[in-house]
């Protein structure tokens, strides 16, 4: 067996890796989320970004599909009936810098100049187009060399007719808003291939630096597209995690102390009851069994305690689960015959005395507990009968009848502890023969009451007086209760009426200190309670 301090800091450093790597993980985890957040968070802006100076340009652009169908109407006709009817639309419109009429690719009328009679292929190379079409270019009439946005609108008969319209495209580059730093370092707008950029004219390609990203998002009305120019959206999310650094440690360290608090009483439970068993924590407590007729203790059932110096006394009702869940309740059951072959020499040296021993049902697999017996019981060449009490609650159905039958053979008593309130079956009351059935004190107290146990404790003494068992009635607790088992049959009693559970050093004296069996009374004995 491992020595308690070897295991003490085996169980520190375990608990210690655990919540160090629980803290990294959580830290790790925090910092990778706020990552991934501000790098979505980022990407959203950019593409926010377009979306607004796709939706400015394309409200800008809209009207002028209305105008150039009203014009339209106005190709043939003499420049000076159409001319007022194209200024008046120019004046309604802020950003339309002027309209012109083209008959047979010439420019007759314009709403700025009025009457001429220039080729528009001079003007713009690529019209007179059959087909609509939208171009960045320069002003060569008004503003030369300021850069604009020319929308052609031919006629539906395909010859060279049609209306051409000027957008002041630097007062567009405006509406649609500056670039936004730091997720957007420059704005580009991309129409047939050429390139406006904010504050910078008309370019004939667009260059990325190193380090920065571009993203084009098109128009899904008009024939242009914006180009958003800056950092990745993870450069911008990475340069930013520095400041999520102090919440993301200060939540690692919380999740790290929280996980040192649950290791202590979850986690690493196995390695406290391991502590426990190696500091010997644990005690070994008796409870005497008495006979009802006379009052004589004829054994005891031995009863484990523990005193955890890091958190006080622990109920078996806590620390059994556990141990069980943890593949520990058979070292602990080792722990308990081992107690019991030292102290001996406390109990009456008699065949009628027996020594009681609880055991889960764990422990029957591949006959462990026949082998545990054979090193730690049968060595000893005990008087006392042993007793192995099977608590109901463990899974019965599953005990390897052929063990039982073997520790019969070893003259091995079986009892079933808590009969009545696990998984009953009448089958494996035939097919284990126990020896004793110990009566649940939940069904002793029903004695002398109205509730449903009471007819549940008369019908387990009837059952065992049927099949020839012995009965044991656990936590009797007043004389009534005694009186009325003992005048039903059951002949062995355990509770604190007679004794409380004891530390085996204290089982003598309460056994040298008990008076001498009482008088009868109207044929009856009178049970009378110990001293101790």
């Amino acid at each position: 067996m491992q020595t308690a301090q070897r295991i003490i800091k085996g169980y520190r450093r375990r608990r210690f890796i655990v919540c160090a790597a629980m803290a990294v993980l959580v830290l790790f985890l925090t910092l990778s989320v706020r990552y991934i957040a501000e790098r979505n968070l980022n990407e959203q802006r950019v593409q926010g970004f377009n979306e607004r100076a796709i939706t400015t340009i394309e409200n800008i652009l809209a009207p002028l599909d209305e105008v150039s169908a009203d014009v339209t109407r106005l190709v043939g006709m003499p420049c000076e009936a159409a001319l007022l009817r194209m200024r008046e639309h120019v004046a309604r419109m802020q950003t339309l810098r002027s309209i012109t009429l083209i008959k047979d690719g010439v420019l007759y009328c314009s709403s700025i100049f009025g009457s001429r009679n220039v080729p528009v292929s001079q003007l713009q190379p690529r019209l007179p187009d059959s087909s609509p079409l939208l171009l960045l270019s320069t002003d060569s009439s008004l503003l030369k060399g300021s850069p604009i946005l020319v929308s052609w609108h031919p006629l539906a008969d395909g010859s060279q007719n049609g209306v051409m319209e000027i957008v002041n495209i630097e007062m567009l580059t405006g509406l649609m808003s500056e670039p936004e730093r730091p997720w957007v370092s420059r704005a580009v707008l991309n129409v047939a291939g050429s390139h406006l950029e904010y504050g910078k004219g008309l370019l004939a390609q667009v260059s990325v630096n190193k380090g920065l990203v571009s993203h084009e998002m098109a128009s899904e009305k008009f024939p242009f597209s914006i180009i958003s120019i800056g950092p990745s959206a993870g450069d911008l999310a990475l340069k930013n995690l520095p400041t999520q650094f102090p919440l993301a440690l200060i939540l690692s360290m919380l999740i790290g102390y929280i996980t040192w608090l649950a290791t202590a009483n979850r986690m690493s439970f196995s390695w406290e009851i391991n502590l426990g068993l190696a500091s010997r924590e644990f005690e070994v407590f008796c409870q005497p069994l008495l006979n009802a007729r006379n009052q004589q203790c004829v054994g005891v059932e031995l009863l484990l305690r523990w005193n955890n110096p890091r958190q006080g006394w622990i109920s078996p009702e806590v620390f059994i689960p556990l141990a069980e869940q943890q593949n520990l309740i058979a070292p602990l059951t080792r722990f308990v015959l081992d107690e019991a072959v030292r102290h001996l020499d406390m109990f009456p040296k008699s065949r009628d005395f027996h020594i009681g021993v609880n055991v889960a049902a764990s422990h029957f697999h591949n006959g462990e507990i026949i082998g545990d017996l054979k090193r730690y019981w049968f060595p000893s060449n005990a008087i006392q009968p042993l007793m192995l009490e099977l608590t109901e609650r463990d899974a019965l159905p599953d005990v390897d009848h052929r063990v039982v039958r073997a520790l019969h053979r070893l003259g091995v008593s079986l009892a079933i502890d808590d009969f009545g309130t696990g998984q009953s079956s009448l089958a494996y009351l035939e097919t284990l023969s126990p020896d004793v059935l110990k009566i649940d004190k939940s069904f002793t107290a029903a004695i002398g009451t109205d509730a449903v146990n009471s007819t549940v404790t008369d019908i387990i003494i009837a059952l065992a007086q049927r099949l020839g068992i012995d009965l044991v009635a656990e936590g009797v607790e007043t004389p009534e209760q005694a009186e009325y088992l003992r005048n039903h049959g059951v002949d062995i009693l355990q509770g604190y009426l007679f004794a409380r559970p004891m530390p085996l050093k204290e089982f003598p004296r309460w056994l040298e200190g008990r008076s001498p069996p009482p008088p009868h009374h109207n044929g009856h004995a009178v049970p009378v309670i110990p001293l101790h």
